[in-house]
C-alpha cells in the first residue's frame, strides 16, 4: 500500500531538499508526492517558480508523512508571512505525531522551523551544522546531536544538509519497501549510503555497497539471491565472470573484507531475521546455511569484536 508524503513549499526552498528524496521516494513506486503551501505558487532557491501547490492539508490518513524542507536562509524566509501560517498550522499537528498517526521528515534547516512550531520538543534530532545552535535555542527541550548523517526519533525524522536528505529518503525505502528497493534507487542514482557516529549499522545488503565497482557489485548480486549456498570464492568467481584473485583483490580493495566475510555476514543476516520470527536457534542456523547452531554463535561473535 502506498503511503502519502506531503512536502511543505514556502518562498526560496532549497531545491534540492525537495528534489532529492522526491527522486528517490518516486523511483520505489511506493510513495504518493503531494506539494503543499499555504500559497499556490512560489520561486524557489534557484529561481525557478512553482506554481499549483495544494492548500495545507488539514486532514491526515494513517501513515502519511510530512516533509519541511530548508529554505536558502532560514533568517528571511522563516520570518515571511507564508512561513507564519505555516507554523500555525504546524502546531495543530503535535497529537497526531505524538501519537505516531503521522510521521514528521526534516531535510536541512527545515528542522528550524518545526522547531518554532514546537514540534521537535523532547526529540532527538539534528540539522545542518551551521544552525544546530539556533535549533537548540528554538527547541530547548530537544536533544540536538551534531555530526549525524540524520537522526530518528519515534517517527520524527531529521537531516544534516541537503543530501543529507536523499539518505533520509533512502532509509524510508529501506524502512518502508526494503533493503532491495533501497539498493537499486541508490544503484542508479549513484549514491552511497553513507551513516554516521552511533547510527545503527545497515545490513549487510546495503552496508558494503558504497563503491562503483561492476564485478563486485556482480559478485554481491549473486551471493545475495542465495545467501544461505554454500559459496566458494572459484564459483562466484565464475559466475562474476571474473578470476577468483582478482575477485579477492576487488573485495579487499573496494569494501574492505574478504568474499567469504561478506557471505558470512550476509548468513548472519538470515538467521537473525530467523530468530526474530520466533526460530530456534539450530533451525535458524541452518536456514541460513551454517551447519549447525554452534557455528552460527561462532560468527556472531566474531563480528560482535
Amino acid at each position: 500500500m502506498s503511503r502519502a508524503v506531503y512536502f511543505l513549499m514556502l518562498p526560496n526552498v532549497l531545491s534540492l531538499d525537495v528534489s532529492g528524496p522526491a527522486e528517490v521516494l518516486r523511483l520505489s513506486g511506493q510513495f504518493q508526492l503531494h506539494y503543499v503551501s499555504p500559497v499556490p505558487q512560489i520561486s524557489c532557491s534557484i529561481g525557478m517558480t512553482i506554481g499549483q501547490l495544494a492548500p495545507l492539508p488539514q486532514q491526515w490518513a494513517e501513515g502519511d508523512i510530512l516533509v519541511i524542507p530548508g529554505v536558502s536562509d532560514s533568517r528571511q524566509f522563516f520570518a515571511s508571512d507564508e512561513a507564519e501560517q505555516a507554523r500555525r498550522w504546524l502546531q495543530t499537528l503535535r497529537p497526531a505525531l505524538e501519537l505516531r498517526q503521522i510521521s514528521l521528515v526534516c531535510v536541512c534547516s527545515g528542522a528550524l522551523l518545526a522547531a518554532q512550531a514546537g514540534l521537535l520538543d523532547g526529540y532527538h534530532c539534528t540539522t545542518h551544522h551551521n544552525v544546530l545552535e539556533r535549533l537548540r535555542q528554538q527547541a530547548s527541550t530537544a536533544q540536538v546531536r551534531e555530526n549525524r548523517i540524520f537522526v530518528e526519533d519515534r517517527g520524527v525524522l531529521t537531516s544534516a544538509g541537503v543530501t543529507a536528505g536523499i539518505d533520509l529518503a533512502l532509509h524510508l525505502v529501506n524502512q518502508y519497501c526494503g533493503a532491495n528497493s533501497a539498493l537499486e534507487i541508490a544503484r542508479e542514482l549513484v549514491i552511497y549510503f553513507r551513516r554516521s557516529g552511533d547510527d545503527p549499522q545497515l545490513s549487510p545488503w546495503l552496508r558494503y555497497r558504497n563503491h562503483l565497482h561492476p564485478a563486485v557489485h556482480r559478485a554481491q548480486d549473486i551471493m545475495a539471491t542465495e545467501p544461505e549456498a554454500d559459496w566458494s570464492v572459484p564459483l562466484v568467481a565464475e559466475k562474476a565472470h571474473i578470476s577468483s584473485r582478482h575477485l579477492a583483490r576487488l573485495f579487499r580493495h573496494h569494501i574492505g573484507i574478504s568474499v567469504r566475510e561478506y557471505h558470512e555476514q550476509l548468513r548472519l543476516a538470515v538467521a537473525q531475521q530467523r530468530l526474530q520470527q520466533g526460530y530456534g536457534l539450530e533451525k535458524a542456523a541452518l536456514t541460513a546455511g551454517f551447519s549447525s547452531g554452534r557455528q552460527l554463535r561462532r560468527a556472531q561473535q566474531r563480528w560482535q569484536t
